[in-house]
């Protein structure tokens, strides 16, 4: 089973805002919708920006820019937020840059950058560089709601008959509350690498225990760059 891309689990319907959005109207966007960000949008539909509720808050903070601002060794993050305090479109507040990514991309790849970035979203965008989605946090989590016996099913079709070739009642596997047990005889000890590995990186799949023996050893230098993972005689 192929590891899923970004356009699978992204929001397609994204709210957007103009850069000449007047503050009130995407304070309004944000409450009005559930959300914390909206995407700041040219007339091609490619992000230029994004206004998020710390970026409204800005004015807040300062009072609409009646307070004293930030002293002369102030960092440029401090900087930025009292400029945003005089601000009265998202053009003004609006954040760059825009964190995005290809809807083709991996999760994982996407998860890698969530983290990276710091950031709670990535806006999604085709070659064109329009915004055709955006990828939220919770949308990676929603892989960790499968149903445990959908998991099992995915887990005895794709590893064991898809790739292993292998009888799944011929083995064991238990699914419980997303942790996976696997049990029974292979016959080489590359193939319990192989079933441990795939299985973990399934969509949903929160840990494995292995419980898997082998008939014989092997030394398939095949199995390393397949699992990326340490042989059995190695853990």
């Amino acid at each position: 089973m192929r590891e899923p891309v970004v356009g699978s689990v992204m929001t397609r319907a994204v709210v957007t805002a103009r850069p000449g959005t007047t503050f009130k109207e995407v304070a309004e966007l944000l409450a009005d919708n559930g959300i914390s960000a909206v995407p700041v949008v040219d007339d091609d539909g490619t992000p230029i920006g994004v206004v998020s509720e710390a970026d409204l808050l800005a004015k807040q903070e300062y009072g609409g820019g009646s307070r004293s601002g930030p002293g002369l060794f102030a960092g440029r993050a401090r900087r930025a937020r009292w400029r945003k305090a005089f601000g009265t479109t998202a053009g003004d507040v609006m954040s760059k840059p825009v964190i995005m990514i290809d809807p083709g991309a991996p999760v994982s790849e996407a998860a890698g950058v969530l983290a990276e970035a710091n950031v709670r979203r990535l806006f999604v965008v085709d070659r064109a560089g329009e915004l055709v989605g955006v990828l939220a946090r919770r949308d990676l989590l929603r892989s960790y709601l499968r149903d445990d016996g959908e998991l099992r099913e995915d887990i005895r079709r794709f590893v064991f008959r898809g790739v292993l070739w292998v009888d799944p009642d011929m083995v064991g596997v238990v699914v419980e509350e997303g942790v996976v047990t696997l049990s029974g005889e292979l016959d080489r000890r590359s193939e319990v690498d192989i079933a441990i590995a795939l299985t973990r990186e399934l969509p949903g799949v929160v840990g494995v225990r292995s419980e898997l023996v082998h008939g014989f050893e092997d030394d398939d230098p095949g199995t390393a760059r397949l699992t990326g993972r340490p042989t059995a005689g190695d853990r």
